[in-house]
């Protein structure tokens, strides 16, 4: 049998299983005459994989492969195993989880009836020197682990009791070991994986330990992350343990859930248990779940257990670092810092909502956060992943769900223009930083499929579903969801012309130019007052109208004066929810109110980002409130602010991937030095600014074969070349 990848190239083998209950280890001996030069084990083991030569690890990454859409599209994995090979008997052993593709614990996401659903599986196949030495078939055999229960949301039971002396080893006795069984693929197109795999990125020691019980210790890591704890304990064959996650503790010191556990139901939430063989010093870690938390508790269920060391494994996607930034305010610097930990936490092989609740991949997190995401790493692969899962959920009408990958759920409630514009932001986003157009090419129909499906739920030119200014402290105050999803429908017109004209289509082009010129006219024919404000004069609504340039440009100044105006009588503290979160801050300072974006980001009062910090946040809750998930990356969009504002470093649409991109610090008052750097496609881009004594120094790095035009606080611009530069002005 051949299974397709991409309509181009062909892998060997057959999909086979293993053992139904467990975990399967799935083995297969070869000989070879001679090591080969080169050796390349294509592997696609779902849901999660981990892949043995001769009882070494492939290589270090975890929870492999990342989630897809199933009955679309799967991934394989390539691994170079040419060094773990030997001359003679060899053994290539595959051991099988659940992951995302058999969620079978209940939630109320409906994972469980996923159309892909199944028993782990696997197809593979060796290639030695470009030629094939093996594939998966009935020939391989099978054999439970001790692994006796994983889930993606639950966590994992391992039971050292188990264990098979050597199981990974070439010369293990393999002759009672069962035959795997030949099964149905998933269904989807095998294709490559071409992203950043997930890792154990950072080990954190606890910072303390407090008995809660006489059997229960809590850590505290010092830090809210994603992963798993890591163990090493002596103690008696068959005594247990388990290890609970949560986020927060009562004032009592033990750990509470009570926020984050109600949406899985069944099985335990966020706990690992551990069996001990009693055969000296145990390190363990589980292999297929992971967790959000900052706290660990350890319960010694049964037996004598001594905990001799444990430590939180930080796991996320390994992306190369694209920038830095840093500023006079600690404030800001701490800001920055939890945004970076929450963006990070929420990215274990998709954007996610929060790594403990949910795990899911929410677009309107997704869409709010990619541009402090660019800032920050090299995200371009995984979000070119993420938006084929995307793409894949597409309903032929066009409409998309608020969560990808999607079993069926969040279609009828959950997306929406706000949430379903991810489809056009990442690829728009991608493109400005990179010049990368592949996304857009890809997926150009379905992007053109979904804007006709907005206009298709248009009524008088507007549409009002989705969940609009989401997570606004006060419900009564938010704006209206027919402005704000009637706003992304326009952008999404807006950008799909952009595309047409970079692919050539004139016609697309100048449709959707018109459409959306169409729907900026009724929004502010509806919602426009008098008196510059929007709706019923909630900040979102002005916002909104200004960032994304609905606002005839003859009364935007007016608009974002009055914007100000309310800002400033609140005291900066923050009146909007995730929406509002994104276009304030960066309106204000586009129209000339960078102090007061400053403020908004830096008060200390409740509800505000600042307050978060003095509540002891260590990343960005969901709520201004912070009851309910504490790892959020919806209101992350400040880190990007401080690239594009503080730095002043912007890309240019019209020369993406900072082929040319411009410069304008805002100077803020108080604020004497910023520091950014950020890796393109040509090289590093370095911003540094200082003011003393009513002068401003700045030195910039400009990289070869760029250029960018320069903005300095008196307003004179120049235009700087690549190589190093230096300016000093009075202000």
């Amino acid at each position: 049998m051949k299974v397709l990848i991409m309509e181009t190239s062909e892998l060997s083998g057959y999909w086979i299983k293993g053992d139904n209950n467990k975990a399967p280890y799935l083995r297969k001996t070869f000989e070879l005459t001679s090591v080969p030069k080169k050796a390349i084990v294509n592997l696609c083991g779902l849901g999660w994989h981990e892949l043995y030569i001769n009882g070494k690890k492939a290589d270090d990454r975890v929870l492999a492969p990342v989630v897809t859409q199933f009955d679309k599209h799967v991934c394989y994995i390539e691994y170079d195993v040419a060094d773990l090979l030997q001359a003679g008997k060899n053994a290539i052993t595959v051991l099988l989880g659940n992951g995302w593709y058999n969620c079978q614990t209940e939630e109320v996401w409906n994972f469980v009836k996923a159309p892909w659903r199944d028993h782990p599986k696997m197809l593979c196949e060796l290639i030695c020197d470009e030629k094939k030495i093996l594939h998966s078939d009935e020939s391989w055999k099978t054999h439970p682990s001790p692994i006796a229960f994983n889930a993606l949301r639950n966590g994992e039971t391992y039971d050292a009791r188990e264990e098979v002396s050597g199981i990974l080893e070439v010369d293990v006795n393999d002759s009672d070991w069962e035959n795997v069984t030949q099964t149905c693929p998933p269904g989807g197109l095998v294709i490559k994986e071409q992203l950043e795999p997930c890792k154990v990125m950072k080990k954190f020691d606890a910072i303390s330990e407090t008995w809660v019980s006489g059997n229960a210790v809590i850590y505290d890591f010092g830090a809210n992350m994603t992963g798993w704890c890591e163990v090493e304990l002596e103690g008696e064959a068959g005594a247990h343990i388990k290890i609970q996650y949560s986020e927060m503790v009562r004032d009592n010191m033990d750990i509470d859930r009570a926020y984050i556990d109600r949406f899985v139901k069944s099985d335990e939430f966020q706990t690992d248990c551990y069996y001990l063989k009693g055969d000296g010093t145990e390190i363990w870690q589980p292999r297929f779940t992971y967790h959000g938390f900052r706290y660990a508790k350890v319960l010694i269920c049964c037996g004598n257990v001594k905990i001799k060391k444990i430590r939180a494994c930080f796991v996320h996607n390994s992306f190369p670092q694209a920038g830095t930034f840093e500023c006079a305010n600690e404030t800001i610097n701490q800001l920055q810092e939890i945004t970076c930990q929450s963006y990070l936490s929420n990215f274990t092989g998709i954007p996610t909502d929060c790594p403990q609740r949910e795990k899911n991949g929410w677009t309107g997190d997704a869409q709010l956060a990619c541009e402090t995401g660019l800032w920050n790493y090299n995200a371009k692969h995984a979000y070119k992943h993420f938006e084929r899962i995307l793409a894949d959920t597409q309903r032929p009408s066009g409409q998309l769900p608020g969560i990808a990958p999607s079993g069926g759920w969040g279609y009828n409630w959950g997306s929406g223009p706000a949430w379903d514009i991810c489809l056009f932001e990442l690829a728009y986003q991608v493109y400005r930083f990179t010049g990368d157009t592949d996304m857009i090419k890809e997926h150009y129909g379905a992007l053109h499929k979904y804007v006709d499906y907005c206009t298709g739920m248009a009524h008088d030119g507007l549409v009002k579903f989705g969940l609009g200014d989401w997570c606004h402290f006060d419900d009564k105050r938010r704006a209206p969801v027919e402005m704000t999803s009637s706003a992304y429908y326009y952008y999404a017109a807006k950008l799909f012309s952009t595309f047409a004209a970079l692919l050539g289509n004139n016609e697309d082009r100048a449709k959707y130019e018109s459409l959306s010129g169409k729907i900026a006219e009724r929004i502010n024919s509806k919602f426009a007052n008098p008196d510059g404000t929007y709706a019923d004069g909630q900040w979102t609504a002005l916002a909104c109208a200004l960032y994304f340039r609905i606002t005839p440009e003859d009364k935007r100044q007016k608009t974002a004066d009055v914007l100000a105006e309310k800002v400033k009588a609140n005291g900066c503290k923050a009146d909007f929810g995730i929406l509002g979160a994104k276009y304030t801050p960066r309106v204000l300072a586009d129209y000339g109110y960078a102090d007061l974006a400053f403020r908004l980001l830096t008060q200390p009062e409740f509800p505000g980002w600042a307050h978060w910090l003095n509540m002891g946040a260590t990343t960005l809750w969901e709520n201004w409130s912070g009851v309910a998930s504490r790892n959020h990356i919806m209101f992350g969009d400040i880190s990007a602010w401080m690239y594009e504002y503080l730095a002043g470093i912007s890309p240019d649409d019209n020369h993406p991937g900072f082929k040319h991109f411009s410069i304008r610090p805002r100077l803020i008052e108080g604020l004497t030095w910023v520091k950014a750097k950020h890796r393109c496609e040509f090289g590093e881009i370095s911003v540094s600014w200082q003011t003393a004594d009513r002068e401003f120094k700045m030195d910039v790095t400009i990289p070869p074969s760029t250029s960018a035009t320069l903005t300095l606080p008196d307003g004179t611009a120049q235009k700087l070349d690549s190589g190093n530069h230096s300016v000093t002005t009075r202000i």
